[in-house]
């Protein structure tokens, strides 16, 4: 026992670890094998959704790609699926993610910086040259303020490329609620964003059934400093407003659960990591059948996409950054998630280099070939230790999502500045434990090294990129009908203004190849903009 005999052991959130597990602490918590774990593909789904889970399906294998121009881009996402890629996450530079066009002098400089510049259909047209949108097996978008721009865009590509809706599926994000607390970037108040979410998932529902609608995202709340219980608490707070505002528009719940998805972290503390996915698969399942009175037994079930945490890799020895990925992989696996990005060694610095980004690709495809995870379902399941976690999680994590919808639900939650200010909290109690050296960064506060080994080749996007986009720009403007341009857009603003659907008038503008920055200043018109106030 040594020095560390009265030293006190607990994981990353914060929760008290006994020096070993035995089962007389799972009876004082009231667990029930059946109950609480049962078999993978059955009800509560914690072992997972599928009886052989990987057995029968890998996990898509993703990348979170995309920086410059559509051109560029386009390169390293054919370099991907050479590689093996099955699915791509397309990253928008923040531009486009908060609707302005590329030539807004608001935006200066910040144009195909953190992601590929599209200011209209033409520049996704470029971006998948030569890539037809059914040989992928998973196409992401982290769309969420421009989600309706966004989907009609993917749509009429697939018209372009010649394929049925039918022949691909697109996954966009489409959780605007969190932007407010999380991330920042949202356009408009609270109220119309929902609205603007849900009409994405009522049109989809009604006649693209295969697409994901939502995908709850739980993961920039984890970034932001959430522990492993309030990532779940708050990306469940947020799935319940999205489908009761759904549900008030008549659609049953039966007829889209099937087509939503949870989107979380993947964090450093292994065990802790393995048991919040499968506590999220618990709570999803409960949820559904309890609050939503769900029949179909798929809408039960959810699937879990995962991120490995962007925010635990350093700039000091960044090779121990392939490490610390690595791990955070084998938890979202261990897990049992259906989707997994695993983010590269030299994002601390900037866009991954195409020769990093292939390590984190590779890294999966090691784990899953070589490491001998994947060959049984939950293969961790039955730890005394990680079904503690797991209940302990669950009942963390529920209690809290009790307490938001006590004092009215996710969005007066995050009008309030409760959402914040717990997140805020969080994160100052995970600062103090990093900078006391109680939690260790290995090389940050503890290891560092006189002089540290930087990266002497990483991404640089090209200076030139954001001209050019602005001349790709113009040119489209010159070539497209600007009198029917017009008429697309003032149809925008009177759909706005009638409460209408959004998705139909948005997708005959972007037919005309209307850019994002003017569908969103026809809907800043009626909508307004977001002017949050302070909270801390």
């Amino acid at each position: 026992m040594g020095k560390d005999s009265k030293r006190k052991f607990i994981t990353h959130s914060g929760l008290s670890i006994d020096q070993v597990y035995t089962p007389s602490i799972l009876d004082r918590m009231g667990y029930q094998y059946e109950k609480d774990l049962g078999a993978p593909g059955e009800y509560p789904f914690t072992r997972g959704i599928t009886p052989g889970m990987y057995r029968e399906n890998p996990w898509l294998m993703g990348q979170y790609s995309g920086f410059g121009s559509a051109e560029e881009a386009n390169q390293r996402f054919k370099d991907l699926l050479e590689k093996g890629t099955t699915a791509l996450t397309v990253a928008l530079d923040l531009p486009t993610q908060m609707g302005y066009d590329s030539d807004n002098p608001l935006v200066q400089g910040e144009v195909g910086r953190v992601g590929v510049a599209i200011d209209s259909l033409k520049d996704l047209e470029d971006l998948f040259n030569g890539i037809s949108l059914s040989k992928i097996r998973n196409i992401s978008c982290i769309a969420n303020a421009i989600s309706p721009v966004m989907l009609s865009m993917f749509i009429l590509l697939g018209e372009k490329q010649g394929l049925s809706p039918k022949e691909y599926t697109v996954y966009l994000q489409n959780d605007i609620l969190k932007e407010f607390s999380a991330r920042g970037t949202y356009i408009f108040p609270p109220g119309p964003s929902l609205k603007l979410s849900v009409d994405v998932s009522e049109y989809c529902t009604r006649y693209l059934p295969q697409y994901n609608t939502i995908s709850f995202c739980g993961y920039h709340f984890r970034e932001a400093g959430c522990n492993a219980f309030q990532e779940l608490a708050f990306t469940l707070a947020n799935a319940i407003a999205y489908i009761d505002e759904a549900l008030k528009r008549g659609l049953q719940i039966d007829s889209f659960a099937k087509s939503l998805t949870v989107f979380l972290g993947s964090g450093m503390e292994i065990l802790e990591e393995v048991a919040k996915f499968r506590a999220m698969r618990k709570l999803w399942a409960k949820v559904m059948k309890e609050r939503f009175n769900a029949k179909d037994p798929e809408s039960l079930k959810i699937t879990i996409r995962a991120y490995t945490c962007g925010s635990n890799l350093t700039r000091q020895q960044p090779l121990n950054n392939i490490v610390r990925a690595t791990l955070e992989a084998i938890a979202a696996i261990f897990g049992g998630v259906q989707f997994l990005t695993v983010s590269s060694m030299d994002e601390a610095y900037a866009i991954p280099t195409e020769e990093s980004q292939s390590l984190a690709l590779r890294t999966q495809q090691i784990i899953y070939h070589e490491s001998g995870i994947a060959k049984t379902a939950d293969p961790l399941g039955g730890s005394y230790y990680l079904e503690f976690l797991t209940k302990e999680i669950e009942n963390r994590a529920w209690n809290y999502l009790n307490r938001i919808l006590a004092i009215g639900g996710a969005t007066y939650a995050l009008e309030t500045g409760f959402i914040q200010g717990e997140m805020a909290h969080s994160a100052y109690e995970q600062q103090k434990r990093m900078e006391s050296g109680e939690q260790v960064i290995v090389g940050v506060n503890r290891y560092a090294e006189a002089k540290d080994v930087e990266f002497k080749n990483f991404f640089k996007v090209n200076p030139e990129s954001e001209k050019k986009q602005i001349e790709r720009l113009n040119q489209v403007r010159q070539k497209r009908d600007n009198q029917k341009v017009k008429g697309r857009l003032e149809r925008v603003k009177r759909s706005a203004m009638n409460g209408e659907n959004m998705v139909y008038s948005i997708m005959e503008a972007v037919k005309e190849y209307a850019t994002i920055g003017e569908i969103c200043t026809q809907l800043r018109q009626v909508y307004g903009e977001a002017k949050m106030r302070g909270f801390f």
